[in-house]
């Protein structure tokens, strides 16, 4: 697991900022095609970790966060194969912005507490559903991050932002750059939803970035408890949550009968 720290917190990649303009334009296209909805619930304690098949060989996975030195507490969202195919999976790959504060995270890592985590409800996110697309996209991830692409770019980037981060790579960083987007223009929405958390508060103050979940978090049902052993820390933890995962797949997706999957309209 990476280190996660608030210093760099809203600082996109140069390839996340063009992949996030990729993944914007999808919504008109996939509108038309239509969208096989299903639907998942669960939930996961601390440290351990939930997970469900939804057809075709793939798993949406809620993984735990290594605490680290930091004590860091939560969990990840992830969409893998059955048989797990390695780093980065089908979620991270088509949510950036990468290595910075994300949709797919839910825990106490770049400077949110726990209260925070929970207020940030619902998640939006995107993942790929084709298996080649995964290896692929795997692979120039990988390329990118080895040419030294994949470094803290940008928060909140614009068009002119963008184009800056296309006109600072090399004529083979560009052609990896267009097909990841490419390749992200396949990926299908979903969405995260707390229905109930138990944690421990955290007691400092929120980080300005957070406090509109902050302010939030009443919206989610929870309920407080105290810290590892009676103590409160600047941070809180994350105990449990209950949840629920909505996924909008390709209109001919084979989902295991008991998922009821129907047929529906793609969200915009």
């Amino acid at each position: 697991m990476k280190p996660r720290s608030a210093g760099r917190l809203g600082r996109c990649l140069a390839v996340g900022v063009l992949a996030m303009a990729a993944v914007r334009g999808l919504a008109g296209a996939a509108q038309a095609a239509g969208c096989q909805k299903v639907e998942l619930t669960g939930e996961v304690n601390a440290g351990q970790e939930w997970k469900a098949a939804f057809g075709q060989g793939w798993v949406f996975r809620v993984i735990p966060i290594a605490p680290g030195e930091a004590g860091y507490s939560g969990w990840d969202l992830v969409v893998d194969r059955e048989q797990p195919a390695g780093f980065p999976d089908a979620l991270l790959v088509a949510t950036p912005p990468y290595r910075s504060i994300n949709e797919h995270e839910v825990g106490t890592t770049f400077g949110l507490r726990a209260q925070d985590a929970i207020g940030w409800n619902p998640r939006s996110f995107r993942f790929l559903t084709a298996a080649d697309a995964l290896r692929e996209s795997q692979k120039l991830y990988q390329s990118l991050s080895q040419g030294g692409q994949l470094k803290p770019g940008v928060p909140h980037p614009t068009q002119k932002t963008a184009q800056q981060a296309a006109e600072s790579q090399s004529g083979a960083e560009v052609r990896a750059t267009r097909r990841l987007m490419d390749l992200l223009r396949q990926s299908s929405p979903g969405q995260f939803r707390i229905l109930d958390a138990r944690l421990a508060p955290g007691i400092s103050d929120a980080a300005p970035y957070a406090e509109n979940w902050a302010l939030a978090s009443p919206r989610t049902p929870h309920t407080l408890e105290p810290g590892s052993g009676g103590k409160s820390t600047p941070l809180g933890q994350l105990h449990w949550m209950r949840f629920s995962v909505t996924l909008w797949l390709p209109a001919g997706w084979k989902a295991p009968a008991e998922l009821h999957g129907a047929r529906t309209a793609c969200p915009e």
